[in-house]
């Protein structure tokens, strides 16, 4: 049953910023209810990519984190849109992982009607119009690479919805360590191994300057051929070895005083469900 005065709404599709008006109204009345307003999660991510000579490379880091805590050591950030177009998402894992998956699928519907390979344009356009609506809510930078017919392109879109198109760009917690690697080095029509080895030293420089990021980088090539995603294409953190043991024997911390007390049932009762 039901609480008296209480309505239900049924769910809805899409998402839900309910959380929103209740943080705005705790702000408002901070201190007559003497609350805090919830803080923002902390995440960290360094995504990167660049233009060379017979394509795009977009890059990324493995760490997902949840505040301070480390809670996946191989997460894959570069996401799957078209067959010539791929992209690398940073900020909160759920709403890039989501929102390119339905860019994905409205670019497969456009495809089928237009009969034609979807563009790049195409594809920033849908995602800065879905991003704007939801004014920053949806907490998704992407950085889109891909060829077309009208050659490769490199797009960064942040959460608001605002578009940037470059040669070379970085987004996340780490960006501005990887996009000081890439304004340093970067040169048109690069060969793809050195394109390939920019990327990856702009990654782990934003790994290195950002605890939010880490665990080796992913990389994905896209040329007119297709695209080939390298996973684990290297690490840059791995396990040490303990210097010492660290197990002690029993009766190292002494134990001052001990008491045990016994708890009565006092009445135990059981019931069966009817399943008739």
């Amino acid at each position: 049953m039901l609480p008296t005065g209480y309505r239900y709404d049924s769910p809805q599709g899409g998402f839900s910023f309910e959380n929103c008006l209740r943080n705005n109204t705790i702000e408002t009345n901070a201190s007559a209810l003497g609350l805090e307003a919830p803080k923002a999660r902390k995440t960290g991510t360094t995504i990167a990519g660049v233009i060379y000579k017979e394509g795009v490379i977009l890059g990324a880091d493995r760490r997902a984190t949840d505040d301070m805590v480390v809670a996946d050591k191989n997460c894959a950030k570069i996401h799957y849109i078209t067959d010539n177009i791929y992209c690398c998402g940073a900020g909160v894992a759920a709403d890039a992982e989501y929102v390119t998956q339905l860019l994905s699928s409205n670019l497969a519907l456009h495809a089928m009607t237009t009969g034609r390979p979807p563009r790049i344009c195409t594809a920033t356009r849908m995602l800065k119009q879905q991003l704007y609506r939801y004014q920053g809510h949806v907490g998704a930078s992407i950085i889109i690479g891909g060829i077309d017919v009208r050659g490769p392109h490199l797009t960064s879109v942040h959460p608001h919805g605002s578009t940037d198109v470059n040669l070379f760009t970085a987004l996340g917690s780490g960006a501005s360590a990887a996009i000081a690697v890439l304004e340093d080095r970067y040169k048109p029509n690069m060969e793809l191994e050195e394109a390939k080895q920019l990327v990856t030293e702009s990654i782990t420089a934003g790994i290195m300057s950002d605890l939010g990021s880490g665990s080796g980088v992913d990389l994905c090539v896209i040329t007119r051929e297709g695209a080939k995603v390298l996973r684990g294409y290297t690490q840059t953190e791995t396990k040490g070895k303990r210097s010492a043991s660290y197990r002690y024997p029993r009766g190292t911390t002494a134990i001052l005083s001990e008491k045990v007390r016994l708890f009565d049932v006092v009445e135990e009762s059981v019931q069966l469900m009817d399943t008739e």
